[in-house]
């Protein structure tokens, strides 16, 4: 059952997209990408599977709207690192918190430039994050961060994203952990060709149940 939730975060209040199946075995929080929100039709896509194979989800909005507004004419909150990195922080202890979720292992699954954010918040939460799922991620905005990082990472690339590639490859030569790079044949970044980002959910499906379940 999904349900529409408000996450206090300091002064300001965010929206999410909570759905916790029966016996859910882990909770995964999607932190989105570059102009993006939580109701991103790919993410859904891959919420919906891991729904179907027991895990909880937790989609919501990294900026407010008034925020949302600004950043479609200046662009510049979306690559505000930082401060999405403390919102995806702050989120997590809020999981931490709320009955019946609390006790869950938490995943994170970061798109474009929210993968960075995703990396640096297992970075800096250490052992409170379980598995980290990067699609198309601008790693490079993490790479400060990589040597710190102790949780299990999966990069997925498309075949054709050459840049994502190398920029994901880079990184996880840093990383001193479980890791691993799946490149999709034949994909572009958003991975819109015919069974591409079906192969990118069950990837992402293996890897979150085997370190949440």
């Amino acid at each position: 059952m999904k349900t529409e939730i408000e996450i206090p975060v300091n002064d300001i209040t965010l929206y999410g997209n909570l759905t916790v199946p029966k016996n859910a075995l882990g909770i995964v929080a999607f932190v989105h990408g570059s102009g993006s929100s939580r109701f991103s039709p790919r993410n859904n896509f891959v919420a919906q599977e891991l729904n179907k194979a027991g895990l909880a989800t937790l989609l919501f909005d990294l900026l407010t709207q008034e925020e949302e507004v600004v950043d479609q004419q200046t662009q510049h909150l979306r690559f505000d690192i930082p401060l999405l990195t403390q919102r995806l922080i702050t989120i997590t202890h809020w999981i931490k918190k709320q009955p019946k979720m609390g006790e869950l292992k938490i995943g994170y699954f970061g798109s474009s430039t929210g993968a960075a954010a995703a990396l640096i918040g297992a970075a800096e939460l250490q052992n409170l994050i379980h598995a980290v799922v990067s699609r198309g991620g601008r790693t490079d905005l993490a790479d400060d961060y990589a040597e710190k990082i102790k949780t299990p990472v999966l990069c997925i690339a498309g075949e054709l994203d050459t840049e994502i590639i190398q920029m994901n490859e880079k990184t996880l030569e840093k990383i001193n952990t479980e890791k691993k790079l799946i490149i999709i044949p034949n994909a572009t970044h958003l991975f819109r060709e015919s069974g591409a980002l079906e192969q990118v959910t069950e990837a992402a499906k293996k890897w979150l149940k085997h370190y949440l379940g």
